[in-house]
């Protein structure tokens, strides 16, 4: 009771309650998802290492595979290590600053990702239908040029959802039926008018998903025409796993956001723990799939990977 009392002397204070109805197994929850975030942090660090190991992986493919492992590492820090306090150490206070701010950086992030895997996929479109001007459009530096460009726009858009929730009053609710500051659960907590904030998520989230899909889509469109065309068994089968395991990781991340993002708009009926345990799934599957399939899939790094991990 402590807690909920805070919530009325403290106004700064928002309350985390972890997932509602299933209080008493908050530890048992505790158990997959702190061994799900783990291996999703072993592997994308073993990625990391590999590539920034081997000079021969210093090339633009592996450097946005860099972005994406990183990318992968921080949107589950920023909801996890939080989730399993509250968990653990019944831990649920956190600053209405510290709140928008979780809520800002898990999703500008997410936005990110979005656009290291548009890049993936121009990447590999120019890698396969103009192989021969490969190494003079796609260099380190351009990689490097376009995740700027990517991390400005997932800043841009991503700025005003914490802004225009910092002018919505909050009454005497501070109670957030969540694991962490997601953005529709803190608005729906506001006792004013959030039909902007509403508004603005929901064009937000279906533009940037929109936009990137229908660029990823086209692009792979075409990269499929051409690689039915390749008549060397060996270079066709190169570029099908290729191409194949970045249409697997980006297809399970747009599934995933879109599913998260319709279920908390429009699905009522759906019981709230069951929200909250996918919402939080979201965030640690996908950094556990993506180092595996590009594992498998690219033969360079399952090469390095398995010199590293195997040897003595």
């Amino acid at each position: 009771m402590a807690d909920f009392n805070l919530t009325l002397s403290d106004p700064s204070t928002f309350i985390l309650i972890g997932i509602p109805g299933l209080e008493a197994a908050h530890i048992w929850i505790s158990i997959p998802f702190s061994m799900l975030y783990l291996i999703g942090l072993l592997g994308n660090f073993i990625v990391l290492f590999v590539v920034g190991k081997e000079q021969t992986l210093h090339k633009p493919m592996y450097l946005l595979l860099c972005m994406l492992a990183l990318t992968d590492i921080a949107v589950s820090t920023s909801v996890m290590p939080m989730a399993l306090c509250i968990f653990w150490f019944n831990l649920k206070g956190i600053t209405v600053g510290g709140c928008f701010t979780q809520m800002f950086f898990l999703h500008m992030i997410s936005v990110m990702q979005s656009a290291i895997q548009v890049a993936m996929a121009f990447d590999r479109y120019i890698a396969i239908c103009n192989p021969l001007r490969y190494a003079t459009i796609i260099t380190n530096t351009r990689i490097a040029k376009l995740g700027l460009v990517g991390l400005i726009r997932a800043v841009l858009l991503m700025l005003p959802l914490p802004l225009l929730l910092s002018r919505q009053p909050f009454c005497g609710n501070h109670i957030i039926p969540h694991t962490y500051c997601e953005h529709i659960v803190v608005v729906k907590m506001s006792c004013g008018d959030t039909t902007v904030n509403r508004t603005y998520s929901l064009v937000v989230a279906f533009v940037v998903s929109g936009l990137d899909l229908t660029l990823v889509v086209l692009s792979y469109s075409l990269i499929i025409r051409a690689v039915l065309r390749i008549s060397s068994k060996k270079a066709y089968e190169k570029a099908l796993n290729t191409c194949s395991a970045h249409l697997c990781v980006i297809l399970t991340s747009f599934i995933l956001f879109l599913f998260s993002t319709l279920t908390h708009r429009f699905g009522q009926h759906i019981s709230l723990h069951v929200h909250i345990i996918l919402a939080n799934l979201f965030f640690l599957i996908p950094p556990i799939l993506k180092p595996i399939i590009y594992g498998i899939k690219i033969k360079e790094l399952h090469d390095k990977l398995v010199k590293y991990t195997c040897r003595k």
